[in-house]
């Protein structure tokens, strides 16, 4: 396919069969409708030109107003980030982007609403009414040009001295149809190029490049459309700056779920806020 996307489910033809290896199939979750693509093999790999493993795209309310039922949508979101993730040990959430650039700060904005738990011992957490928290972290490492350090550099680090059982990279992606713009969430175990959502795709996080599984979550904030003139351009809603504070409390709330499934969805607003 010529159009630039990072869904996977917009690199398949649903109107002929598909590749061997592939497979789609329609869910809901909490009410959410959910698109299951799942990519079995290298042959499969190449002829949909996305890694193997497991993409659910969710269709959630438009970001860009209040959502329907903000409740169901991170429960749906959550529930299929759990589903990827190992049952124990520290998670790392990483919040890929430039929150400079609004397009592009999902990540960061995420980042800012995530509960990091992973300093607060057994015995705080149990005098402060928590027992049981799973051990979480967080980092906006910023790109490139902020730091002079690729943020594969800046993570293999991090894993390295963390030893996490899994990462959550979030991102900001490209959609080829306008109608996933800011309406749409993504989250595969198959990892992630950062600024791949703004053309400017760095190494690749993902399990063959950390040593742990790395589950990606992104919302599409681009698409490429060729103007009057013929030149490329990168198009981005007027909303945007709402799109990502909406989809940016969805995504992380529905991670702080899926992290201390025995808290709330009320208990995680109230200690984030």
């Amino acid at each position: 396919m010529n159009i630039r996307t990072d869904l996977a489910v917009e690199r398949l033809d649903l109107s002929a069969p598909l590749p061997s290896g592939a497979a789609c199939r329609e869910l809901r979750l909490h009410g959410v409708p959910c698109t299951l693509v799942e990519i079995r093999g290298q042959q499969a790999a190449r002829a949909v030109g996305k890694p193997e493993g497991r993409y659910y795209t969710l269709s959630c309310t438009p970001f860009a107003r209040t959502p329907e039922d903000f409740s169901a949508e991170v429960e749906a979101v959550a529930g299929v980030i759990g589903g990827l993730l190992p049952r124990e040990g520290t998670v790392l959430t990483v919040g890929l982007g430039n929150s400079s650039i609004t397009p592009d700060a999902l990540g960061p904005e995420t980042v800012r609403l995530l509960l990091a738990t992973r300093h607060i011992d057994g015995e705080s957490a149990a005098l402060a009414g928590l027992p049981g928290l799973r051990p979480a972290a967080a980092i906006a490492p910023g790109v490139l040009g902020q730091t002079g350090m690729e943020t594969a550099e800046i993570l293999s680090a991090l894993v390295r001295e963390i030893r996490p059982a899994a990462v959550i990279a979030v991102d900001a992606l490209a959609a080829g149809d306008f109608s996933r713009l800011g309406a749409t969430v993504q989250v595969s175990n198959s990892g992630i190029s950062p600024g791949s959502g703004v053309a400017n795709r760095r190494k690749e996080l993902s399990a063959g490049t950390l040593g742990v599984p790395v589950v990606a979550v992104g919302v599409p904030t681009v698409v490429d459309y060729p103007g009057k003139s013929g030149a490329p351009m990168m198009v981005t809603p007027r909303e945007v700056d709402v799109i990502i504070e909406n989809a940016a409390k969805t995504i992380a709330f529905a991670i702080n779920r899926a992290l201390q499934p025995e808290l709330s969805l009320e208990d995680l607003l109230a200690l984030v806020n």
